[in-house]
C-alpha cells in the first residue's frame, strides 16, 4: 500500500509523540467500531419511542452499508490531500451524523443519520490503520494492529452492553450523544500531535466504482427489505430495484476491469484463496451481524431483562471469538497452515444457529449462553483466518487492496443479513398478530420493552411466544447459509503461511 512507498521515501522519520498519535486514532477506532453494535441493545426501546419496527434492521444497516462503500475511497483520499486534514474531515462528518441521529424525531431521520454517520466511520476505519503506516516502524506493526484486533473484539462486547446501559441510565439518545466528546478530544489530541513530514502520493480515485457498487448494494439491500413485504415480489418496485441492482453491478465489473487503481482488483479473483475466503467472510459476516442485532428484541421483549442485563448476557459469545481465536492464531503460528480451522469454524456455527432455533420464553440464562458461545466460538476460528491466508497469498502490491476487499465483503454481508432477517422478522410478526385481540397488531410496530411490560400476564406470553417465533426463521436461514460456507471452506486451497509465493492458475 502507500505507506510502504512513504517508508521507502522517508527512512526511521517518525513523531515524538506516537503514543498520543495511537491513542487518539484508538479512541476514533473504538468510536466507530462501537457504532456498529452499541444500537443492537437499544433497539427495542428506539422501536418502542419512535414506531417503525419495520424499519429497524435499517438502524444498523443504513450504518454498515454507508461505511462500507465509502471505506476503500478514503484511502487514496487521504494520499491526496494528507491524512491528518481527511481524518478531521472524516471525523466531523460521524460526529454530525452522530448528534443528528441523537435529535432524531422519527425513524426515517434516525436512518438518514445513520447513514451519515457511516460515511464519516468508514474513513476511520481505514484511515485509522494507514495512520500506523505513517509513525510506526515496519518491524513494530505488527504489535499495534494486535492492539487495534482487540479494539474491534473489545467493541463487540462493550457496544451492546453499553448501549443498555446508556437506555437503563438516560435515554437512548445518549448513545449517539456519547460520541461527540469523545471523539473531539481525540480528534484534538490527533491534530496537535499528528505533522506528517511524508510526501503525498498521487492517486486516481475510482469515483465510478464507488458509485456503481454503491447503488447496486443499495438497490439489493432495498429489494430484500421490502420485498414480500411491503411490495410483491413481482411487483414492478422489486423488478426495477433487482434491475437496478443488475445493471449497476454490470456496470461496476466493467469500470474496474478498466481502472488504473480499482477499489477491487478483478484479478484477485482469480486466486482460489480470495474468492473463497470472500464468500466464506460474506456469510460469517451476516450471521454476526443477524445474532448480534436480534438477539436483544428476544432478551428484552421475550424474556424481559434491561437493556443492561441484555447487553451483559451477550458477553459470552464475545468469549467464544476471543478463546477460538486465540486457538487459531497459535495453531497457524506454530504449524502454518489454516485449511481445517475455517472448517471447523463453520460446522461450529452451523450447530451455534441450530441451537438457536431452539430459543423459547424460559430458555435458561446459562443455555442461553452456551447457545451463543457457540456461535462465537464459530466466528473466531473464521474472521482472523480468512485475513491471514487472503494477506499470505496475494502478491505483496496487492496487500492493501486485498485486506479492504476482504473486510468489505464481511461488511456487505452484515449489511445484506441484517436486511434479510429484519425482513422475515417482521414478516412473521406482522402476520402472527395480524388479527390479535384489543389492537395489539395495529401497536404490534411500536413494541417495546416498556410496551410489553404494561401487558396483562397472558397477553405478555403471547407477545413472547410470538417475538421467539419471529426469530426461528433466521437461524433457520443462518444455519443454511452457514452450511454453504462449510461447502466452500472445504474447496479453500492452502498456500503455507511460510511462503508468499503464489503458483500461477490457483
Amino acid at each position: 500500500m502507500t505507506t510502504d512507498q512513504l517508508d521507502d521515501d522517508h527512512h526511521g522519520e517518525r513523531p515524538k509523540n506516537v503514543p498520543m498519535i495511537i491513542a487518539s486514532i484508538a479512541i476514533l477506532l473504538l468510536l466507530a467500531s462501537l457504532d456498529q453494535t452499541i444500537v443492537s441493545t437499544a433497539l427495542p426501546t428506539i422501536v418502542s419511542d419512535l414506531g417503525g419496527l419495520e424499519h429497524l434492521s435499517w438502524v444498523v444497516t443504513a450504518y454498515i452499508l454507508s461505511s462500507t462503500v465509502v471505506a476503500p475511497l478514503y484511502g487514496k483520499i487521504g494520499d491526496l490531500y494528507g491524512r491528518r486534514n481527511t481524518v478531521a474531515v472524516s471525523v466531523g462528518i460521524f460526529l454530525l451524523g452522530s448528534a443528528l441521529c441523537g435529535i432524531s424525531q422519527d425513524m426515517t431521520q434516525l436512518i438518514l443519520s445513520r447513514a451519515l454517520q457511516g460515511l464519516g466511520g468508514g474513513g476511520l476505519f481505514v484511515l485509522t490503520l494507514s495512520v500506523i503506516g505513517d509513525v510506526i516502524p515496519p518491524q513494530d506493526r505488527g504489535k499495534v494492529q494486535g492492539v487495534f484486533a482487540a479494539v474491534f473484539s473489545i467493541s463487540s462486547v462493550v457496544g451492546p452492553l453499553l448501549g443498555g446501559w446508556f437506555v437503563d441510565q438516560f435515554t437512548w439518545h445518549w448513545i449517539f450523544f456519547i460520541n461527540i466528546p469523545l471523539g473531539l478530544v481525540a480528534a484534538w489530541t490527533f491534530w496537535i500531535s499528528f505533522h506528517p513530514k511524508m510526501h503525498r502520493v498521487s492517486h486516481k480515485i475510482d469515483w465510478m466504482g464507488a458509485v456503481t457498487l454503491s447503488v447496486s448494494l443499495a438497490s439489493l439491500t432495498l429489494v430484500t427489505t421490502f420485498g414480500g413485504r411491503d411490495f410483491a415480489w413481482l411487483s414492478v418496485e422489486i423488478i426495477g430495484l433487482g434491475a437496478i441492482a443488475l445493471v449497476f453491478a454490470v456496470a461496476f465489473i466493467m469500470v474496474e476491469l478498466r481502472a488504473s487503481e480499482p477499489i477491487v482488483p478483478l484479478e484477485l479473483f482469480k486466486l482460489n484463496v480470495f474468492w473463497v475466503t470472500s464468500i466464506i467472510g460474506f456469510i460469517s459476516g451476516a450471521a454476526m451481524f443477524g445474532a448480534i442485532t436480534f438477539l436483544p428484541l428476544y432478551l428484552q421483549i421475550a424474556k424481559g431483562v434491561t437493556p443492561t442485563q441484555s447487553g451483559l448476557m451477550l458477553i459470552p459469545m464475545t468469549f467464544g471469538i476471543l478463546f477460538s481465536s486465540t486457538i487459531a492464531g497459535q495453531t497457524m503460528s506454530r504449524l502454518g497452515k489454516y485449511y481445517y480451522l475455517p472448517i471447523a469454524g463453520m460446522i461450529s456455527l452451523i450447530f451455534g444457529m441450530y441451537l438457536l432455533t431452539n430459543l423459547e420464553p424460559d430458555t435458561s440464562t446459562l443455555v442461553f449462553s452456551l447457545y451463543i458461545m457457540t456461535v462465537g466460538f464459530g466466528m473466531g476460528f473464521i474472521f482472523p483466518v480468512v485475513t491471514t491466508a487472503v494477506q499470505n497469498a496475494v502478491p505483496k502490491k496487492q496487500l492493501g487492496a486485498a485486506t479492504a476487499s476482504g473486510l468489505l465483503f464481511r461488511q456487505v454481508g452484515g449489511s445484506l443479513g441484517v436486511a434479510v432477517f429484519g425482513a422475515l422478522f417482521t414478516a412473521r410478526m406482522t402476520a402472527q398478530f395480524a388479527g390479535a385481540p384489543g389492537g395489539m397488531g395495529e401497536g404490534m410496530s411500536s413494541f417495546g420493552p416498556q410496551m410489553v411490560a404494561g401487558l396483562p400476564e397472558a397477553a405478555r406470553s403471547m407477545v413472547a411466544q410470538g417475538v421467539v417465533e419471529a426469530l426461528h426463521p433466521i437461524y433457520f436461514v443462518a444455519m443454511a447459509l452457514a452450511a454453504v460456507g462449510l461447502g466452500f471452506a472445504f474447496i479453500l486451497k492452502e498456500v503455507p503461511l511460510t511462503n508468499r509465493h503464489v503458483p500461477k492458475g490457483e
